[in-house]
């Protein structure tokens, strides 16, 4: 008998774990599944979390010093990372106007709202809450709510909480009198291995890697070769672990959703309240993505001047997308890639020999989309408002971390924790958008792999060998 796709282990996973959370929500057993399942899922999720940000600094340090002669970061070098660049910001700003619009995981019932709230504030113990005559309080919480808090943190005058909340709140009230340039000069690390441990200063990660990995490209060949060596190997080997651990993601997954939805639905009723969101979020990624594929790009091959017809650029370029969609890896898709630019659309190999393997490893459109996508979903069906600010920090964190994002299945959702992270978001939350990410995974790595040909013509158009 054939053996059965890792992904469909996880999808039955995942449905068993929401059997699971319905049989354990109307026999009262949810004490017994978040004390003895969902620590397992917890398990899967720090094993994600540490994997990632060596994950992200090997990956792009092996990706920009893998360009190899420095003068390929000249001229075309510069025009593909920047239309790289352009593409990945779009996508992120296509995806927070669609979310914002449709708001997807907006709460209608004042009483999930409050309840959902109540947990985030739990869980934030203390980041983003309203201290008044030394008690937490948020804007949306009843005084009932709010005693409920201060007596699960216990915060009296002396204790290590309330220490904790009036540094932060100290430290927000700093970080509201900082100037304009304020965030670019917190994207510079003044200590690398607090950024390592940090994850809310993953930008500064990005930082070090993308200057370290253009050092490392300007030094000669033979000097820098046994630095770069290192950096892929590394690069491989939490490559290599996020395989390790996917293996048995069946297992984690089963625990993780029986957890997570134990702990957000004590009915039925929430439990399908769930899913209809989420179908919700799922139409709003795959609209987002439609748009781009048969919009976005086409628009900009005219933009551009590139004299492809819309039914040949889709027809040449199908067995790649095709094979995207199956893989979920634009890395494994990338020999087939390459032969359909070069074949089918006539995109000479001079070009996509070099444009397309970076875009393999720091063009991730589709990913960049999603992240937006999720990351307002999250907010909004916890209750959590997200300022302009933030979200334009989003742009950022987002457009940073998809260079970092392995391409591989399911790199898109480490790199998804390292967002919500940066805007104080709780990473656990990727469980509930996790029944989903499997056929949106596919989804987006079509995008991934048609902005990277898409790129490769436009930059064959621009030196004149189109």
């Amino acid at each position: 008998m054939k053996k059965l796709a890792l992904h469909w282990k996880i999808m039955i996973a995942m449905f068993l774990g929401v059997v699971w959370s319905i049989i354990s929500g109307t026999m009262g057993m949810n004490d017994f599944t978040k004390d003895w399942i969902d620590p397992f899922g917890t398990i899967f999720i720090n094993c994600l979390k540490f994997i990632a940000v060596p994950l992200v600094l090997f990956s792009i340090i092996s990706g920009v010093s893998g360009l190899g002669d420095p003068s390929k970061l000249g001229k075309i070098g510069l025009k593909t990372l920047g239309m790289y660049l352009i593409t990945t910001v779009l996508s992120i700003s296509l995806g927070l106007v669609l979310v914002n619009a449709f708001s997807p995981g907006k709460q209608t019932n004042e009483a999930t709202k409050r309840t959902n709230r109540l947990k985030y504030e739990v869980w934030a113990n203390n980041n983003s809450i309203e201290i008044k005559d030394g008690k937490h309080l948020a804007a949306s919480m009843s005084v009932e709510e709010a005693d409920k808090i201060n007596g699960l943190l216990a915060a009296d005058e002396g204790s290590a909480d309330m220490k904790k909340v009036m540094e932060k709140s100290a430290q927000a009230e700093a970080n509201r009198k900082q100037g304009p340039l304020q965030p670019l000069v917190d994207m510079v690390p003044d200590n690398l291995i607090v950024s390592l441990g940090d994850g809310k200063l993953m930008l500064q990660v990005i930082f070090f890697a993308l200057f370290f990995g253009i050092a490392l490209t300007l030094i000669p060949g033979d000097n820098s070769r046994l630095v770069r060596n290192f950096f892929e190997g590394m690069n491989d080997v939490f490559i290599k672990m996020v395989h390790i651990v996917m293996k048995a993601a069946p297992f984690f997954v089963f625990c993780l959703m029986a957890g997570v939805l134990a702990r957000s639905a004590n009915s039925t009723d929430e439990l399908l309240d769930i899913f209809i969101r989420l179908g919700k979020y799922a139409l709003v990624v795959v609209a987002g993505l439609m748009l781009m594929l048969f919009g976005f790009y086409p628009m900009l091959l005219r933009i551009f001047g590139v004299n492809i017809k819309y039914r040949d650029f889709f027809k040449g370029l199908s067995p790649a997308q095709f094979l995207a969609f199956s893989t979920s890896s634009s890395a494994a898709t990338l020999p087939v890639t390459i032969e359909c630019a070069n074949n089918n659309l006539k995109i000479p190999d001079k070009i996509t020999d070099f444009v397309l393997p970076i875009g393999a490893t720091v063009n991730m459109d589709g990913t960049s989309l999603y992240q937006a996508v999720a990351v307002i979903f999250l907010a909004q069906f916890h209750d959590v408002d997200l300022s302009l600010m933030q979200q334009i920090g989003i742009v950022g964190t987002a457009t940073l971390a998809s260079i970092g994002a392995a391409a591989v299945p399911s790199a898109g959702l480490i790199m998804l924790m390292i967002v919500l992270d940066s805007v104080g978001l709780n990473p656990m939350w990727v469980a509930i958008v996790l029944p989903v990410d499997r056929i949106l995974d596919m989804c987006r790595t079509v995008i991934n792999v048609t902005s990277d040909v898409t790129v490769s013509a436009i930059v064959a158009k621009t030196e004149k060998q189109l």
